[in-house]
């Protein structure tokens, strides 16, 4: 599953890749000053795909991409591809029967906007062994560079889904046996009280928000970690390792 870091340029291609229904930008930039139909048509599908765009001056995209012409476009691609929840659960447990022997523990992200915090976020799920992620397809930071690179390599080695719809693929999770657990400070339980040897989707929030209503509404259970320190919360790549870890301490 794994390619290397790729940039694609021009106007028409970048668009192009906008509007496929299984595209890999993660980010557009476009030069300062630029404007017109096409450009204004790749901001739109950016939008619509919840992808963020940036503009930035000439010279960044003439050293992105020496010796291209850029026509005042360029889209940072993925470094891996992503995969669909289907094919990702087949590699990991194919039968609810197999989910309920095995107890797979995954790792879902709602909404996590900042690439050093995905990258550290699967640096931990690497370490703790977690058998694949789930992110949602809109807003959700860019599998970039960055968050490679924050991850020391190890986003290459776990299977990545990506979802239209975070809540109804948690949904689907449960008909296959797995119990969702979603981090909160308003938890009914903590970490200590939480029965984690079972087939698991642990799920993560928003650095600022915390989980969506309807995400959090489709858990199992909601698990605080308790503080007792004056902060009122974690950074969310901390409170990543503080529970997968207490998940895996009863696991072989």
């Amino acid at each position: 599953m794994r390619e290397e870091i790729d940039r694609l340029v021009g106007r028409n291609p970048v668009r192009e890749a906008l509007e496929q229904a299984e595209t890999r930008v993660e980010k557009v930039l476009l030069q300062e000053g630029a404007g017109g139909p096409a450009i204004e048509a790749i901001r739109r599908a950016a939008a619509a795909r919840g992808i963020p765009v940036q503009t930035v001056p000439k010279a960044r995209l003439d050293r992105l991409v020496p010796g291209a012409t850029h026509q005042g476009v360029v889209a940072l691609i993925a470094p891996v591809a992503y995969w669909d929840l289907e094919d990702l659960l087949a590699t990991v447990a194919p039968s609810p029967e197999l989910v309920t022997a095995h107890r797979p523990l995954l790792l879902a992200l709602d909404q996590i906007e900042d690439p050093h915090n995905y990258g550290a976020i699967l640096r931990t799920a690497v370490a703790a062994g977690v058998s694949g992620v789930i992110v949602p397809r809109h807003h959700m930071a860019p599998l970039s560079a960055v968050a490679v690179k924050a991850s020391a390599g190890a986003a290459l080695r776990l299977p990545i889904a990506r979802v239209t719809n975070l809540a109804e693929a948690l949904e689907s999770l449960k008909s296959y046996g797995f119990w969702i657990a979603g981090a909160s400070p308003q938890g009914q339980i903590t970490l200590w009280e939480m029965d984690w040897h079972r087939p698991l989707v642990l799920v993560l929030g928003n650095e600022g928000r915390g989980l969506r209503p309807r995400v959090a509404q489709t858990c199992d259970v909601l698990v605080s970690i308790p503080l007792r320190g004056p902060v009122a919360s974690l950074n969310v790549s901390v409170a990543a390792g503080i529970l997968l870890f207490a998940a895996i301490r009863e696991r072989p």
